[in-house]
């Protein structure tokens, strides 16, 4: 028998509907924090363009 994983969000157990969440609701969480700018992955980083050049 597999442990089920802990959901990212609460840390419930996940349950298979809403994998790798434990519910819709922090699912719903989740996306979010990608959408507000919350989560971020790391890279390089931009260069700032000049005023007045494409």
């Amino acid at each position: 028998m597999t442990k089920a994983k802990a959901c990212p969000v609460c840390g419930k157990p996940a349950r298979e509907e809403a994998r790798p969440f434990c519910s819709a609701r922090c699912r719903a969480v989740d996306l979010g924090r990608w959408l507000g700018e919350g989560y971020a992955i790391p890279g390089d980083p931009v260069a700032e363009e000049e005023p007045g050049r494409p």
